[in-house]
């Protein structure tokens, strides 16, 4: 026992048992090791590997084979939806690829440090901000929960007993399809999905008038099962830049009539015009819980420079018919990925401002949520404690103040944070031509995220 590791394993009340490390007492995986030797895989920055090895690993890095092949592929191009963190709210046709400058993302230690590094005068005048911008902003946020008809075989349980079954996310997918249903994208209609057989020019969307379905940060597949089975879909695109087991994938091959594509790619480095198999085919854009930035970029990926090309996205047939995204995790958004930062910057918001309030949007699911948080979504802020502490000039500042508000005045603002957040994506989509709606369309006791994009094309539906 003497060459094995002396490390303590509390949980197993035993030492370790890996063999030493070199002239160490402890093995490789317990081993000290100085922060500053150890720098991110440029292949894949999720794992670290020591500087003076990074030659080597570069060419055995077991992601390396993935990252060629997918660089290879016609759809591949780095950034192309990313943004850009130093535009002005000006046009975004042109900003393509971040700077190396921008590609560090604004961590969330680094927007709490940014708040707690407020004066609380600084503090109060962003609140009260907050607030006035809400209130005349976000008054038109209707609920919207719907249970299709269609869905039934799901809600029911009447579909394959192997499939994966949890009643909280059987409700938000039937709900989605729902709402798709309401605003005249999906129509039930025989058991088939039938969308406006016509264009302008008289053509159809394609043989059967069953466009193509592209859920963006697919995961396992399950929102689009849904669709598959409740409304007969015939083509499917999953984007999902990672790997997952037990995916809906073996059901869907499964069906006959239906053509599956796994795109395994990160949604910022999409160009879904460049998929071959998706040209000349008009298709709809899903998501269920698209993280943070995961939404911006799959609208950018769907919209940004079309108004530019639609008359030849029109000729060809290829063209966003409509999309459902329900948005969530607003506290990882980003400022250089937001899809419409001219929108904060008419509010007076700035950049600083925007990654405090994406940090605040955190304390909308830091509740208890085993009850209806409608009224609290409902609630306006009291500051009295904060106008006490800057009469006073309390040395505590601005941590002192959060860590002494109320849990339910914390979830009213991270509230107000998020729907703030997701108006600026609806006007944005307003503004490319789209109709479009924002909706809650589960109970906050299902999901507090629960938030829906939805929108269509008036000139095509």
């Amino acid at each position: 026992m003497e060459n094995r590791c002396s490390f303590w394993l509390p949980k197993k009340k035993r030492l370790c048992a890996n063999f030493r490390f070199n002239d160490s007492v402890f093995c490789g995986n317990h081993n000290t090791r100085s922060d500053a030797e150890w720098v991110p895989c440029p292949i894949d920055p999720s794992h670290t590997v020591l500087s003076e090895n990074l030659e080597g690993h570069m060419k055995r890095c077991p992601l390396l084979k993935q990252a060629q092949s997918l660089s290879s592929q016609p759809f591949f191009q780095k950034g192309i939806n990313g943004g850009k963190d130093d535009e002005d709210g000006g046009d975004e046709k042109g900003a393509m690829v971040p700077t190396l400058a921008s590609l560090e993302n604004t961590t969330s230690v680094m927007k709490r440090n940014a708040v707690y590094s407020m004066s609380v005068t600084e503090f109060s005048k962003l609140i009260n901000k907050i607030q006035s911008i809400h209130s005349s902003i976000c008054n038109d946020i209707r609920e919207s929960h719907k249970v299709p008809e269609a869905c039934d075989i799901w809600i029911k349980r009447e579909v394959d007993r192997k499939l994966p079954f949890q009643e909280k996310h059987v409700v938000q997918q039937a709900s989605i399809l729902g709402n798709l249903e309401e605003i005249g994208i999906l129509k039930n209609s025989s058991g088939n999905v039938v969308m406006e057989q016509c264009d302008s020019d008289g053509s159809s969307g394609d043989d059967n008038g069953v466009p193509a379905v592209v859920e963006f940060g697919a995961g396992r597949g399950y929102l689009t099962q849904m669709l598959a089975d409740c409304y007969g879909i015939k083509k499917v695109f999953l984007v999902e830049r990672k790997s997952y087991k037990l995916k809906a994938d073996r059901t869907l091959r499964q069906k006959e009539s239906l053509i599956l594509e796994r795109l395994r790619i990160d949604i910022e480095d999409l160009n879904l015009k460049a998929v071959e198999s998706l040209q000349g085919v008009p298709y709809l854009a899903i998501g269920k819980h698209l993280c943070g930035p995961a939404t911006d970029l799959s609208l950018r990926c769907c919209l940004a420079a079309q108004s530019s090309q639609d008359n030849a996205v029109q000729g060809s047939g290829h063209y966003l018919r409509g999309l459902a995204i329900a948005t969530c995790c607003h506290h990882l958004c980003q400022w250089k990925h937001y899809i419409n930062k001219k929108y904060f910057i008419n509010l007076g918001i700035t950049k600083e401002e925007f990654h405090a309030i994406t940090w605040f949007t955190s304390w909308a699911v830091d509740a208890d949520h085993g009850s209806d948080l409608s009224d609290v979504a409902g609630c306006t802020l009291h500051l009295q404690s904060i106008e006490k502490k800057e009469c006073l000039e309390d040395v505590g500042g601005v941590a002192e103040i959060v860590q002494n508000m109320e849990a339910t005045e914390r979830a009213v603002l991270g509230f107000m944070c998020k729907e703030i957040i997701d108006m600026g994506r609806l006007m944005w989509v307003k503004e490319q031509g789209l109709e479009s709606q924002l909706v809650k369309y589960v109970p906050p006791t299902i999901s507090p995220e629960n938030h829906l994009l939805i929108a269509r094309r008036a000139n095509h539906l």
